[in-house]
Formats: structure tokens, C-alpha cells, sequence
């Protein structure tokens, strides 16, 4: 079964012979290639084009992040499944506006039922009445920019509940650089379901350029943070709220000389266990009738998208029932 690896050390990752060294100052560790799904540095590496070559082969993402846990980029091997059939596709239901408005409004529509999910638990009816509203309004949006202006609405709604949560200062969401402790856990969680989004449409035939919700960029995998939305109210919010309500994070885990902005090491290591063991659960999945772990949800949904481009299925988005 192949796992994520996370670098928080200083050193030298290469080759070695038919699997992967990592070597600091004071210790070597082998890491056997067939085991490796992801590789997220947190420090600073040193690696050559052997390496990355090796890496290109072996269909492993490598992700990259500064001092301050800001992401900066991934080396993503060329694609391992083609389809033209696909991105043409594709292409058709990002330049016909119905059917990308009908993609756009459904990506935002799992996150606001996630999102709702997410507050019911917490009996904020007031709250969810509220956001039962712009979801209605949501199916007459006729207009990306309206779509859009609807999720800022329905998380304005979500983010104003978030110091009853959980007992921590918030204000308002912000992100270049964020602003306090919440905020920087918000903006740590979405990179890290943003990078795991990228290694799930990479198996597929999908192009990660061309994107419905987000406008296709030449500098970011775009379709990434169209399905993210799905996600982070799962993969990130819910690892937020148990974090804090547990106590697991404090303060202390952030960098006081920065206005709380940036998380530790130490506050990384325990943010990635979080994370790492919620998408390790599994669920029930009422469709299959079989259980099945939370990352897994990813790859069913990105196929439920393939099935809609492909006129075969409607896409509709992955929503929390439990």
C-alpha cells in the first residue's frame, strides 16, 4: 500500500540504485520506492535531474513548500493516461457556457452541502436556514462571477460561526499572508487537499489545465481547485474544529513573530498527522456497499466527472451523509 512521505529536515534526496535516500547530517534513511504515493518537503532539499527522472518513471508527485510552510510548487511526471476523446471533451464543456455553468454550480454545490453538513453537527439553524437560502439561489445563477458570488456568501456565513467553534480568533477569512492562527491552518489544509487533488486527476485521462468553476491558468493545475471546493469543508474544516476542540494545537505552534501567520514545524507535523489519519478513515459508502477510505473519495468523484464530460452520467458532487 503506498503512503505519503513528509520531509521536514534539511538533506539530500537521490537515487539509489532501484529506490530513494534521503541523507541529513546525522542519518540516511531508505525509502523503498513501491512505497511512495506522495513526497511533500518541507525544507530545504537537495536533488538533481537523475532524481527527478527516476521519480518521472516511478508516477510519484514530489511538493514543495518554503520556510513559513507556503507552497511553492510540484513536480508533477508527464501523464500516465491519455485520452483525446477526453480533452476534447473537455475543452467542449469548458467553451459551451451551459454546460460549464452546470459543472461550475454543482462543484459549489457539494461545498455547500458539506459545508452545511458541517454546521448542522453544531446546531447553527439560524445559520444553516441562511445558507439553505443562497443554495436555492444558486440554481438561477446564470453567470460564473454569480456562482462564485454565492460560495462567498454561504462561507462568509460559515466563517462567522467559526470562533463559537472553536474558542480561537478568526474575524475574517485571509490569505497573502493570513492573518492569525485559524486563518493560517485554513490556507496550510487547502494546499495540502489541493496537492492531493493533483495526484488523483494525474491517474486519470483529465486535463488539470482545463478547469470550469476557476479560470484555466498556465501557472496552476486549475481543475485542482474546482474539485477542492468539494473537499476542504471535509478533508480541512472538520481537521480544523478537531484540532482546536481537542486542544491538540495551541498557540505555541505558531510563529509569534509573524502575528501567529505561519505554523511551526512542530505545528506542521501535527496539522499533516491530522490530515493523514482523516484521510486514512473509511466510510460506508452507500453506493458501492462496500467501506472505503476518504481519499478514495477523490478518484470515485473525478470518474463521476469523467462519466458527465463524456455525456454518460450528470456529475453530481460527492455530499457528506454521515
Amino acid at each position: 500500500m503506498s503512503r505519503t512521505y513528509y520531509l521536514f529536515s534539511s538533506g539530500e534526496l537521490k537515487r539509489k540504485d532501484n529506490t530513494l535516500a534521503f541523507e541529513t547530517d546525522s542519518a540516511r534513511r531508505i525509502i523503498p520506492v513501491e512505497d511512495i504515493d506522495h513526497i511533500y518537503c518541507f525544507s530545504e532539499i537537495s536533488l538533481n535531474n537523475k532524481l527527478l527522472e527516476f521519480l518521472g518513471k516511478k508516477q510519484i508527485c514530489m511538493h514543495f513548500f518554503d520556510y513559513y510552510g507556503n507552497y511553492t510548487g510540484s513536480f508533477v511526471p508527464r501523464e500516465a493516461q491519455l485520452s483525446g476523446c477526453l480533452v476534447v471533451k473537455q475543452v467542449q464543456h469548458y467553451l459551451e457556457p451551459e454546460k460549464r455553468l452546470m459543472l461550475a454550480r454543482s462543484f459549489i454545490e457539494g461545498a455547500i452541502h458539506n459545508i452545511r453538513r458541517n454546521l448542522e453537527k453544531r446546531e447553527k439553524d439560524e445559520c444553516c436556514q441562511k445558507i439553505d437560502e443562497y443554495r436555492k439561489n444558486l440554481k438561477q445563477a446564470e453567470t460564473i462571477e454569480e456562482i462564485m458570488s454565492t460560495e462567498a456568501h454561504v462561507r462568509k456565513l460559515y466563517y462567522d460561526q467559526w470562533e463559537n467553534i472553536t474558542g480561537w480568533e478568526f474575524e475574517a477569512r485571509t490569505k497573502r499572508p493570513p492573518e492569525n492562527a485559524l486563518n493560517a491552518m485554513l490556507s496550510f489544509g487547502n494546499v495540502m487537499t489541493y496537492t492531493l487533488i493533483i495526484k488523483e486527476i494525474y491517474r486519470t485521462a483529465l486535463n488539470p489545465t482545463i478547469s470550469f468553476l476557476h479560470e484555466p491558468s498556465e501557472r496552476r493545475f486549475s481543475l485542482a481547485l474546482d474539485v477542492a471546493e468539494v473537499f476542504k469543508p471535509i478533508f480541512v474544516d472538520r481537521v480544523i474544529f478537531r484540532l482546536t476542540n481537542l486542544k491538540k494545537i495551541k498557540q505555541k505552534h505558531f510563529d509569534s513573530r509573524v502575528n501567529f501567520s505561519y505554523m511551526t514545524e512542530e505545528g506542521r507535523k501535527i496539522f499533516v498527522s491530522e490530515f493523514e489519519e482523516t484521510l486514512e478513515k473509511t466510510i460506508l459508502h452507500r453506493n458501492l456497499r462496500r467501506k472505503i477510505k476518504y481519499k478514495n473519495l477523490v478518484r470515485l468523484d473525478l470518474y463521476k466527472l469523467i462519466k458527465h464530460i463524456l455525456e454518460e452520467d450528470v456529475y453530481v458532487p460527492m455530499k457528506v451523509w454521515w
